[in-house]
C-alpha cells in the first residue's frame, strides 16, 4: 500500500536526555514535504526547483538536536497521474535531504485522490507507516504540515499535529486546527516546550499527597496522567474530588484512598457558601494529615479559595495553577499558557510539583478495569453531554444511528439514567438501546470492545480515550479542541469549528438553531467511523 523512498534506518528510538520515556511526550516528528518543508511547486519533477521554506532547516535541526527522529509523510498523486515517474521522485526528495539534512523515513502516498488507498492523508496509513518504520506508535508522534488533510491525518492516527498555514490554507482548515503556529519554527518550539512542561526540573519524593479535582468525570479523566505521577514519588495519595467525578475517580490507578466535596466556587449549580460546612472542610482537611496537596483546575477556575482552606487545615506545602497573585497561599505557582491539552495542563503541575511519570508508563489516559475485551463489531453513539451547548441535535444523532445502521454496522447507544428518553428516540429501531443501563465503569467495558465511540465533548469521550477506543467527535467549539479533544487516541473531527458559538464557554447554545452541529452530514459520521476502523478516507 505504501511506497517508501529514500527510508532512512528504521532504529528503535532512544533519549540522550536525562528525563524518563514517560516523560518524553514525542519520540518523532513527521513533516508534510510541499508546503511545509519545501515551497509547494504542483507536481514538482525537478530537483532544480525544489526550495526550502523559510527557516526550514533551522527547524528540523532543531527537532534532532532534541533527540526527536524526524520523517517526511507526503502525498504525491503526480505519479499515478503520469506526471512524473518514481525515478523523478526520487531525486526530488534527494534534494529535500541535502538542503534539509536526513530525514528517519519517507513515507509517500502514490495514489489519486479516486484509488480508494488507506494512506493518503486525510487517512492517517500514512502517519502509521511512519511511526512503525521508525520503531514508535503514532501517539508518540507529532505531525506538521500546512491544509487540514495533514491534521486531519494525524488526528485519525492518534498523533498531534501543528498547521502552519500558507496562502493556499483555507480559513475552516486554521479553525479547526488544535494547534497553529506562524512559521515551522515556532511549529517546533511549541512541541519542544510541550515537552519540556511535563518533566520535572527538581524530582523529589513525597509522603501522603493530597491531589484535588472536584468537578466532572471527564476532569477526572483527563487528570490521570498528573495522577498516575504523584503516585509514582509519593508514599500514599489521596484524592479529593466531587460528587460529579467519583464513579471516574474510583477507576484511576494510583489513588489509594478517595474523599467527596462539592466545592460551591466549582460547582455548576452550587449553594450558597455555608461558613459552618467550610469549617467542617477544613477539619476533613486536616484530619487526612497530609504533608503536601496538589490542587488541579481548568483554566477558567481558581484554586485560591482552596488553598486557603489547606492552609488553615495545617498543610505545609500547597501547588497549584495560579495567575492570580496568592501571596502566602501557595509554595508552587505555576503558570501554563491557554490552550493546551488539558492532560498536558495537569503534567505540567505535577511536574513543576516535582512529580513525573516513571518510565514504564505514557502520558495516556488510562483507568483500571480489569482486562481489555477484545474489540468486536459494533460502534457506540452516546447523544448526550453534560452541557446542553456541546450535545449533538437529537434528531440529528438519530439520523446518524440511521446512516451506521444502513452501512451494516452494529449500533449500541448509551447514556445515563436521566438520558433514557433520549437514547431510546436516537436508537428508534435501529440500535441496541443502553440508556441507564450502565454504570461508570460497565461504560467503560462496553467502549473498550467497541470499535469506536460517537460522542460530543462530554466525559465519555475521554473515557474512550482511556481504554484506547478511537472516536469520531461531534465537537461543539464552545471551548478550544486543542484543549479537550479525546487525549492520544485516534479521532476525527465533526462540526462547524468556526460557529459562533467558538470560544464562548457556554453552557447553554447562544446561538438559535445550534448550527455548528445541526448542519452536520449523517453520511460524513459513517465516512468517518469506516477511517477509524481501518478504511480509507
Amino acid at each position: 500500500m505504501f511506497t517508501s523512498l529514500l527510508p532512512g534506518q528504521a532504529l528503535p528510538v532512544t533519549a540522550t536526555t536525562s528525563i524518563s520515556a514517560g516523560q518524553r511526550l514525542f519520540d518523532a516528528v513527521l513533516f508534510d514535504r510541499d508546503g511545509t518543508l519545501v515551497e509547494d511547486v504542483p507536481y514538482n519533477g525537478s530537483p532544480d526547483k525544489v526550495r526550502p521554506m523559510p527557516g526550514a532547516r533551522e527547524a528540523v535541526d532543531r527537532a534532532r538536536a532534541a533527540n526527536l527522529r524526524v520523517g517526511v509523510v507526503s502525498n504525491q498523486s503526480g505519479l499515478a497521474r503520469g506526471l512524473f515517474s518514481a525515478a523523478d521522485l526520487a531525486r526530488v526528495n534527494a534534494r529535500v535531504s541535502e538542503l534539509l539534512g536526513p530525514f528517519d523515513t519517507w513515507q509517500i502516498c502514490p495514489h489519486g485522490p479516486g484509488d480508494g488507498c488507506a494512506c493518503r492523508k486525510p487517512a492517517p496509513g500514512l502517519v502509521r507507516a511512519a511511526a512503525a518504520d521508525l520503531g514508535t506508535v503514532p501517539e508518540r508522534c507529532a505531525v506538521i504540515g500546512d491544509i487540514g488533510a495533514d491534521v486531519a491525518a494525524a488526528e485519525a492516527a492518534g498523533a498531534t499535529p501543528v498547521l502552519v498555514p500558507t496562502p493556499v490554507t483555507r480559513p475552516e482548515e486554521v479553525a479547526a486546527a488544535p494547534v497553529v503556529a506562524a512559521t515551522l519554527g515556532e511549529a517546533v518550539s511549541h512541541l519542544l516546550e510541550r515537552q519540556d512542561r511535563v518533566a520535572p526540573a527538581a524530582p523529589r519524593r513525597g509522603g501522603r499527597v493530597l491531589v484535588v479535582r472536584t468537578d466532572s468525570a471527564g476532569d477526572m479523566l483527563v487528570t490521570g496522567p498528573a495522577i498516575r505521577a504523584v503516585a509514582a514519588g509519593a508514599e500514599s495519595v489521596v484524592l479529593l474530588c466531587g460528587t460529579r467525578g467519583q464513579d471516574s475517580a474510583a477507576l484511576l490507578p494510583g489513588v489509594d484512598e478517595v474523599v467527596t466535596a462539592d466545592l460551591p466556587w466549582i460547582s455548576p449549580d452550587p449553594a450558597r457558601v455555608d461558613p459552618g460546612a467550610m469549617t467542617g472542610l477544613v477539619d476533613r482537611l486536616a484530619a487526612l494529615a497530609v504533608d503536601e496537596a496538589i490542587v488541579f483546575t481548568s483554566f477558567h477556575q481558581s484554586a485560591l479559595p482552596l488553598a486557603l482552606l489547606l492552609r488553615m487545615a495545617g498543610v505545609a506545602r500547597v501547588s497549584a495553577i495560579s495567575d492570580d497573585y496568592p501571596g502566602s497561599l501557595l509554595d508552587v505557582r505555576h503558570r501554563v499558557p491557554y490552550g493546551i491539552p488539558e492532560p498536558e495542563r495537569a503534567l505540567s503541575l505535577a511536574a513543576a510539583a516535582g512529580y513525573g511519570l516513571p518510565a514504564d508508563d505514557q502520558p495516556t489516559l488510562r483507568v483500571a478495569t480489569g482486562p481489555r475485551p477484545a474489540r468486536r463489531s459494533y460502534v457506540v453513539v452516546h447523544p448526550g453531554a453534560s452541557a446542553p451547548a456541546r450535545a449533538c441535535p437529537p434528531d440529528v444523532c438519530a439520523a446518524i444511528v440511521a446512516a451506521l445502521a444502513a452501512a451494516g454496522r452494529r449500533v449500541l447507544v448509551t447514556g445515563g439514567p436521566d438520558e433514557t428518553d433520549l437514547t431510546a428516540y436516537v436508537a428508534a429501531n435501529h440500535a441496541v438501546d443502553l440508556g441507564g443501563a450502565l454504570t461508570w465503569a460497565e461504560l467503560a467495558g462496553v467502549l473498550a470492545g467497541a470499535e469506536c465511540l460517537v460522542v460530543g465533548n462530554t466525559g465519555p469521550a475521554h473515557l474512550a480515550a482511556a481504554v484506547g477506543t478511537p472516536v469520531v467527535s461531534l465537537y461543539a467549539p464552545t471551548v478550544r479542541f486543542g484543549a479537550w479533544a479525546p487525549y492520544r487516541v485516534p479521532t476525527v473531527r465533526l462540526g462547524d469549528a468556526a460557529a459562533p458559538c467558538r470560544d464562548t464557554r457556554a453552557t447553554a447554545c447562544p446561538v438559535p438553531g445550534h448550527p455548528c452541529l445541526s448542519t452536520l452530514d449523517p453520511a460524513a459520521v459513517a465516512d468517518a467511523v469506516r477511517v477509524l476502523t481501518g478504511g480509507p478516507a
